[in-house]
């Protein structure tokens, strides 16, 4: 699964696009350096994700929507087409 496609099942899972949960986890004092544990307790607790989900947010909230240039076009399960993740909501994705 491509790491768009995990934001895009969280959306579908819990309502809220990725830069919804960004806007929730820094009115909690989330962002850059707060250690993944807390953020995904958080999620599991509050909105019921699994950890793989969790991680694709923790990735998000404290690191922005930038991925590493090797999971683009890569041709894996993995893979996805840019190197910019898409967190408005698969509505409006023009990736799509």
């Amino acid at each position: 699964m491509s790491f768009q496609a995990y934001l895009d099942n969280i959306e579908n899972k819990a309502g809220l696009t990725p830069r919804q949960f960004i806007e929730l986890a820094t009115a909690k004092g989330f962002g850059p350096g707060t250690k993944a544990a807390e953020i995904v307790g958080w999620l599991a607790a509050d909105y019921d994700l699994g950890r793989g989900h969790a991680m694709a947010l923790v990735h998000v909230i404290t690191k922005g929507p930038q991925i590493a240039a090797t999971h683009v076009d890569s041709g894996t399960a993995h893979s996805d087409p840019s190197d910019t993740l898409w967190l408005d909501g698969q509505a409006t994705n023009p990736h799509r």
